[in-house]
C-alpha cells in the first residue's frame, strides 16, 4: 500500500475517526496533555488511537482541532455538513511552522492529479518536508525559524 495514501479508521459505533499519516505535521494538537485528548490519542500506544478513550462528543472536538487535516471524522449512520465559511480562504503562517491554509482549496501535485482539501491544510514553509507539499513535522528536526 502506498504511504501516501494510508488511511486508517477508528470507530465506537457513533463515530469514526480517520487517520492519514501522510498528511500530519506533528502538532500533538491531538495528544498534548493540556490541549489535546491523551485518553483517546497516545503516539507511545499501538494502535495509537483508543477510540474508545473517551466520549463522541469530546472526541469530535479534538478531530476539529487537528491543523493539517491527518485526523477527520464522520458519524455513523448520519450525514455531517462540512464546515466552510463564506469568506474564502485563509493562510496563516504558523510560528516557525508550516503555512496554513484554512478554508476549502484543491491541490494540484506534481503529477497533475486534483486532490480536494477541507478545513485546513498544512503546506511545508521549510522546505525539508519529505511528504511535499505537505509539511510532515521535519521543521522541528531541522530547527526552522522565521526570519
Amino acid at each position: 500500500m502506498d504511504p501516501k495514501t494510508l488511511k486508517k479508521e477508528y470507530s465506537n459505533g457513533e463515530v469514526t475517526v480517520i487517520w492519514q499519516p501522510s498528511l500530519c505535521s506533528h502538532s500533538a494538537n491531538c495528544w498534548h496533555k493540556e490541549r489535546g485528548l491523551p485518553q483517546v490519542f497516545d503516539p507511545r500506544k499501538k494502535p495509537w488511537i483508543s477510540i474508545t478513550g473517551s466520549n463522541t462528543s469530546a472526541i469530535v472536538e479534538q478531530v476539529k482541532k487537528c491543523p493539517s487535516g491527518a485526523l477527520s471524522y464522520y458519524l455513523n449512520n448520519k450525514t455531517i455538513e462540512m464546515e466552510t465559511t463564506n469568506e474564502g480562504c485563509i493562510v496563516e503562517a504558523s510560528k516557525n511552522g508550516p503555512l496554513l491554509v484554512h478554508g476549502a482549496i484543491t491541490v494540484k501535485d506534481k503529477e497533475g492529479n486534483l486532490v480536494k482539501k477541507e478545513k485546513i491544510t498544512a503546506f511545508c514553509r521549510c522546505g525539508g518536508s519529505s511528504n511535499k507539499p505537505y509539511c510532515d513535522g521535519t521543521h522541528r528536526k531541522i530547527n526552522f525559524k522565521d526570519e
